[in-house]
């Protein structure tokens, strides 16, 4: 088997759920079966998989994780990097930083309404990098 990987980064994305599915097939080469691994090398932004067909499910995730994890909580003491640094790593935590996909047929064998989604959790991100390996 062999084992590949490659650092990928991401344009600057505003906050909240952006599909990225495209951009990372865009970069890697597969092969005919085995496994991606991404892996986000940040602590306050995340990726997951889920519906890439209604935009209005990127709209409900950023609103529920707003919800779950608000700004400006009183009891939080690490503030220096602004009201939305601290519940970013929070919110991160909870998506996680990997997600993992089976390669079939030189492709990735996402489900019919699965995409990649980068979690921007913070107001002003910038870049982010994902490390891609592929194995195969």
């Amino acid at each position: 088997m062999k084992t590949t990987q490659q650092l990928i980064t991401l344009p600057a994305f505003s906050r909240g759920f952006h599909l990225i599915t495209d951009i990372i097939e865009a970069e890697i080469q597969l092969p005919a079966t085995g496994i991606l691994t991404l892996f986000i090398q940040h602590t306050s932004a995340g990726l997951t998989i889920n519906e890439n067909a209604d935009p209005d499910v990127r709209v409900d995730f950023e609103q529920i994780f707003n919800k779950l994890v608000p700004e400006n909580m009183p009891f939080l003491t690490h503030t220096l990097e602004g009201s939305d640094d601290m519940p970013a790593h929070i919110k991160a935590s909870l998506v996680g930083a990997s997600v993992t996909i089976p390669i079939v047929d030189g492709q990735l064998a996402l489900g019919t309404w699965q995409g990649i989604f980068l979690c921007e959790f913070r107001n002003h991100g910038g870049q982010r990098k994902i490390l891609a390996t592929v194995m195969g």
